[in-house]
């Protein structure tokens, strides 16, 4: 076993663990409205999340191959060199992925791992190792567009929602749509799974290039597909509950008309963009959706302090999680070969260990995820180290 080969597969590990991050930290776009009005209890919704999941990364392959060929040019690199750039890339993912979700901010788990590798090979190789035009064309227009779209989208129809329904008795109307609601969750968990485990995909088989073991024009090999659909799946079943939480009561006081506009709005943009092999931010269409919901019914609460705290994280997503993966890739060059890769590796391990001790001292899970939201991340119950029953909304069509 050479050292190259224990590279290959320390990034095929840390592939693995960023598509696992991925998954808990995007949980809340399928689930969020789904749990905050009570159609699905929290174990439930996070359960179907992840078999939807996992189905939906089989279905596609269009957003991988934008994702191995799209970003990095396979021309100016290869071998260990290659595989070194893309795991300081993915460790620059993960860690803006864990620190957005420590924070309770559903920022784009894609604009991190492609920020993460772009920083990691502009440190490498210079402005020429990047391939611009994808990157604008493919990653920087849908950031852009997708939540205004999604927006739109979700306004629009939770205005004709509303306006269709109004002679409907009000008990009548949520209990409805909290049953269209269980359809239109699991429609997003599906697409959600189409275009977010391609993403770890296209790394993984970035990887095998780099390595010789297939060429840029192989088809994707079905271990790695079973890999990386098992990996966000297991993730998706652990719940991101933070962001669960900021997504489903933090944004708006959402009720089952508006949580099924935006779910079936997520649903049809994140279905057609990986129809595209457009990679774009699943989180930044789920939250664009929410929020039109707030703006499309007539006078419903929208915090737009807490709006505005994302679409700031959205904003230094992309360059953050760049500096780092060019940090990475800065120390792992300097000491050089397999020792660097080791040594960033457990400063990742240290840095997600830390993380996850400082989550326990305010921690958010089933029992507590649907508590009111009064102006922060933390429950009231927490705060005040009451206890509380498991959270679930007492509704008779919640599963």
């Amino acid at each position: 076993m050479n050292a190259e080969f224990v590279v290959l597969l320390i990034v095929v590990v840390t592939a693995l663990g960023f598509d696992f991050t991925n998954g808990f930290h995007d949980t809340a776009n399928a689930m969020a409205t789904s749990i905050a009005t009570g159609a699905l209890t929290p174990k439930v919704a996070v359960t179907l999340s992840a078999i939807l999941n996992l189905v939906g990364a089989f279905l596609s392959v269009e957003v991988a191959a934008t994702v191995a060929k799209g970003i990095v040019n396979l021309g100016d690199t290869g071998g260990q060199a290659l595989l070194i750039i893309v795991f300081a890339g993915l460790v620059g993912g993960i860690l803006w992925n864990l620190l957005t979700w420590l924070l309770g901010i559903p920022s784009s788990s894609s604009h991190a791992l492609f920020g993460g590798l772009i920083g990691a090979t502009l440190a490498a190789l210079g402005m020429g190792g990047v391939e611009w035009s994808g990157v604008v064309s493919k990653i920087l227009v849908p950031a852009v567009l997708a939540p205004v779209v999604a927006c739109l989208v979700a306004a629009t129809g939770t205005w004709l929602i509303y306006r269709i329904t109004a002679g409907v008795e009000e008990n009548a109307k949520e209990e409805g749509f909290r049953w269209g609601q269980i359809g239109s969750a699991s429609l997003v968990s599906l697409a959600h799974g189409t275009n977010d485990a391609q993403k770890t995909m296209g790394i993984i088989f970035l990887a095998l290039v780099a390595y010789g073991s297939i060429t840029a024009d192989t088809a994707m090999p079905f271990w790695v597909k079973l890999a990386c659909a098992l990996a966000i799946a297991l993730g998706t079943y652990l719940g991101g509950w933070r962001i669960i939480r900021t997504l489903g009561k933090g944004l708006v006081e959402i009720a089952s008309p508006q949580g099924m506009a935006a779910e079936a709005s997520s649903a049809a943009i994140i279905l057609t963009s990986s129809h595209f092999g457009l990679p774009l931010s699943t989180t930044q269409v789920a939250t664009g959706s929410i929020l039109g919901t707030g703006i499309g019914k007539s006078g419903a609460e929208v915090r737009w302090g807490v709006a505005g705290r994302m679409a700031v994280a959205w904003l230094f997503t992309l360059p953050s999680a760049a500096v780092v993966g060019a940090v990475c890739w800065l120390i792992a060059d300097v000491i050089g070969g397999l020792p660097g890769v080791l040594v960033v590796f457990a400063l990742l391990l240290v840095a997600a260990g830390a993380m996850y001790l400082r989550s326990r001292r305010n921690p958010i899970d089933t029992s507590n995820v649907n508590e009111e939201w009064d102006g922060g991340l933390t429950p009231p119950s927490e705060k005040t180290q009451t206890p509380t029953p498991d959270s679930t909304t007492p509704h008779s069509t919640q599963l």
